[in-house]
């Protein structure tokens, strides 16, 4: 008789159990997930920016808050890649530079929705801003050189160097493009010999004289400073002049002229691009005819318009430049002319007597493009608990400027 045995089958199953990350570990990857996601956004797609100063009042106010798209022009791929994200060049609290320059990449620009068409309000590397004084940014140091003195300079302020896009951000807008011819007759801007185009909250500055009692005004209007009892400065809005004009006391409104054309200012703070008084008499408010460089374009060098390349050959587009009894040597070999490498834009801010921009530093590399100004955010007054410009909310910029 045989004997058999059921044989059991036993089968076990086994269960694997991840091991839960501890939440330290948990919030450290959000961060670094946030903080890669966020700095993808920032170099590509949009970034924030706050406007500092005064120079594109009354279009854009001291305290609008605004995206810039990167996408308008094609993002420009970073030049100083080492560099600690979500900060421009300076470090918060240490206040110590924000990037290495151990490695430097070329400039190289992603393909964008369009290209930088005339008034178009623009963010940009400021060009002179290589070198800067760290603790005045707003103050631009070859300006300061030429009004203390570099020595002073070098000894009261701390000065530093930096690369293209980490120079000090700017907003202005476009008025030339290359190519282009810009003249100021008077302070009015002329392109390619027709008259710029003027906007309503564009700013100069004015007299305003009297029959000795003071103005009627609006308290809009800013005044800049009382003259005589007879007499006062106010910088005023296009779309403000008609009330100014017509006000109570109101004898006349004239443009106020800081030199008459054909005189260059006396002082050396004053000086407009190119700094070369003898060849250029020209001022703020009665520039040249100026011909913006256009790449592919090659223009004669001469001792007269070496003034208006010099920066160009030797600082934008690298090359060396030395001049030797009367000619130029570039990269070592003689040159009568040079051929432009980039195209070049001319900024001018809307507050016109109040802006520091392409009449003092002149133009403006298409490597130092930013972005495009879309849209402001956020708007306050002195207090932003108490004084929130609602009607500036999330509004573009072409709508704020009519």
């Amino acid at each position: 008789m045989a004997f058999w045995r059921k044989k059991e089958t036993v089968t076990t199953t086994e269960t694997t159990v991840k091991k839960r990350k501890p939440v330290w570990r948990e919030w450290l990857d959000a961060a670094v997930f946030a903080i890669v996601a966020a700095t993808l956004i920032r170099t590509f797609f949009f970034e924030a920016y706050t406007i500092p100063s005064g120079s594109m009042e009354g279009s854009l106010l001291i305290h609008d808050y605004l995206f810039v798209s990167k996408m308008a022009y094609g993002a420009r791929i970073p030049m100083t890649p080492l560099a600690v994200p979500l900060v421009h060049n300076t470090l918060p609290i240490t206040d110590s530079k924000s990037y290495s320059e151990a490695v430097q990449w070329k400039y190289h620009r992603l393909p964008g929705f369009g290209h930088i068409e005339r008034n178009d309000v623009v963010v940009f590397n400021g060009p002179s801003g290589d070198t800067s004084l760290a603790d005045q940014p707003e103050m631009d140091y070859y300006q300061a050189c030429r009004l203390y003195g570099r020595d002073d300079v070098m000894s009261r302020f701390k000065v530093v160097t930096r690369p293209v896009d980490k120079k000090e951000n700017l907003i202005k807008r476009c008025i030339g493009l290359p190519g282009d011819v810009i003249e100021i007759k008077n302070a009015r801007v002329y392109v390619n010999g027709q008259p710029g185009t003027v906007y309503p909250h564009s700013k100069l500055n004015y007299i305003v004289k009297t029959n000795g009692m003071a103005p009627a005004v609006d308290d809009n209007v800013e005044l800049l400073q009382r003259i005589n009892n007879g007499m006062y400065a106010y910088n005023i809005a296009n779309d403000q002049l008609d009330a100014v004009r017509k006000a109570a006391n109101v004898t006349s409104v004239d443009l106020y002229m800081s030199s008459p054309a054909g005189v260059a200012p006396s002082q050396p703070g004053e000086w407009v691009f190119p700094l070369d008084t003898a060849n250029y008499k020209w001022n703020r408010d009665n520039y040249g005819p100026l011909t913006i460089p256009k790449a592919g374009v090659t223009v004669p060098l001469t001792s007269q318009n070496i003034a208006l390349y010099r920066r160009i050959i030797s600082r934008y587009e690298g090359n060396t430049l030395e001049e030797r009894d009367g000619k130029f040597l570039i990269n070592g070999k003689e040159a009568t002319a040079y051929t432009f490498k980039m195209d070049y834009y001319w900024m001018m801010g809307d507050n016109r007597h109040n802006s520091l921009d392409s009449r003092y530093w002149g133009f403006v590399p298409e490597d130092h493009v930013v972005g495009k100004a879309a849209f402001v955010w956020l708007s306050y007054g002195e207090n932003l608990f108490k004084d929130m410009r609602w009607g500036r909310l999330f509004h573009g910029i072409h709508s704020l400027e009519k």
